[in-house]
């Protein structure tokens, strides 16, 4: 880099493919978060089309069991994206989960009882952990060292703004009748157009075309039967088991393993009962639950968009290591504020906003940490299975908050119960490396 770009604002070193590649991933990350959004605030609704009235007191349950359904499918999903995307290519990867996404999402419209609509909750839910995976690899390679956390912060922000669209849109669909759920996924499925544009604005990934080539070479010396060498060996091993055969990539693979269970438990297993719950401290009041409940997801969201980019500025002027800590503990001192300390509904809906801003802000650091942790040849790999395996453990941490909501009778024991997942983050962020401004893994 020449003496003129590094006096340069970060954003004019960039290039029209490196805005490209951010938009389409944005873009993508956009329309995961309102469908994602979209199911927290109907899935009520939907329940009491798709159950017998005499079921209805077992809501909470019911859509602990939806939500939970649709993480196990996010899981995997994600856990897959990330082995194909290092061997068929971030694009390709990124474009069948754009399109897997938005035909079940469409369909999810058609639901006919509550297991008809967990089956398609969970097809739903492997395209959305896939297209992160692809979103994540694609900025954080061809975005340049100096400025990725930025561009992290501002592709993560696109899960923020999807969730802001789908309480905005819940607003004015809401209000449209019983069968209102089904027309907000029919909006869901509008993102395969976006398949369109991404076949034709951006390119693959450099990087990862340069370890394919050397990955193609290994297995042409390996076919040929000439000396194989330790390189050659991690090129050709699977991914997945390449991943936990090197002690240090082993050790980080954990780590990190461990931070995102804290961030995926802390965020599904809180932040999906927090619209229902600000909506029953309205109710108490007199006043359109529904309504505070859109209300409330359009607050907690203009924060999380403020921590979704905050944080990547944050990470690129401070470090990743301790930003990431920060985070966490405001995640954890936040949550009693919460559910404790008001019951005062304007007071509230500033509170979710900042609680917004860390609970959901902290989920930048594994798109702007996780990539910078791991070599080329297994980075989409590791990122899948980090940020897509703790999704198993936070289903089973929905299940068990809606369970703790019927039996406490109420939302603010079971979420300072599952607040404590937190702590768990803030012992194990100190061992791993700072990696700010230092070049990708090789």
């Amino acid at each position: 880099m020449t003496d003129s770009a590094i006096v340069q604002p970060w954003y004019r070193t960039l290039n029209r493919t490196q805005w490209n590649t951010l938009l389409a991933s944005n873009l993508g990350w956009v329309f995961d978060g309102f469908e994602a959004y979209a199911l927290i605030l109907t899935v009520g609704v939907a329940l009491r089309q798709l159950l017998d009235p005499s079921q209805y007191a077992q809501i909470p349950a019911y859509a602990g069991a939806i939500i939970a359904t649709t993480l196990v499918g996010w899981g995997i999903g994600g856990m897959i994206a990330g082995v194909l995307a290092d061997y068929i290519g971030r694009k390709r990867t990124m474009i069948l989960a754009i399109l897997i996404y938005s035909i079940m999402t469409g369909l999810s419209a058609f639901a006919w009882d509550w297991v008809s609509f967990a089956v398609m909750r969970f097809l739903v839910g492997l395209a959305i952990g896939s297209e992160w995976v692809t979103g994540t690899s694609m900025t954080a390679e061809i975005w340049p060292d100096r400025a990725r956390g930025k561009g992290i912060g501002l592709f993560q922000c696109g899960f923020g703004i999807g969730f802001f669209l789908a309480s905005f849109t819940w607003l004015f669909v809401g209000a449209t009748g019983p069968g209102a759920w089904r027309t907000m996924y029919l909006i869901g499925a509008l993102p395969a157009l976006l398949t369109l544009w991404i076949r034709w604005a951006i390119p693959e990934s450099t990087l990862w075309e340069q370890s394919n080539e050397r990955r193609r070479a290994a297995r042409e010396r390996k076919r040929s039967g000439a000396a194989e060498t330790l390189q050659d060996r991690a090129l050709t091993r699977f991914t997945l088991i390449e991943l936990f055969t090197e002690p240090e990539t082993r050790r980080r693979a954990i780590i990190t393993f461990l931070m995102a269970t804290s961030s995926a438990v802390g965020f599904w297993g809180i932040s999906s009962w927090i619209p229902p719950y600000v909506g029953s401290v309205a109710a108490k009041s007199g006043l359109t639950a529904a309504q505070w409940a859109s209300f409330t997801g359009m607050a907690y969201n203009a924060g999380s968009i403020i921590g979704y980019v905050g944080f990547g500025f944050l990470a690129d002027a401070f470090g990743r290591k301790p930003i990431t800590f920060f985070f966490f503990a405001m995640s954890l001192l936040l949550t009693p504020a919460l559910f404790l300390l008001t019951s005062d509904l304007q007071l509230l809906l500033v509170i979710v906003a900042v609680l917004g801003c860390f609970a959901s802000g902290q989920f930048t650091w594994m798109s702007a940490w996780l990539p910078e942790l791991f070599p080329t040849r297994m980075r989409a790999t590791a990122v899948g299975f980090v940020f897509n395996g703790p999704r198993f453990l936070a289903a089973i941490g929905t299940l068990i908050s809606g369970a703790l909501i019927v039996k406490f009778g109420g939302y603010e024991n079971a979420c300072m119960i599952v607040a404590t997942i937190y702590i768990l983050a803030l012992i194990v962020v100190p061992f791993l490396p700072e990696t700010r401004g230092k070049p990708l893994p090789e």
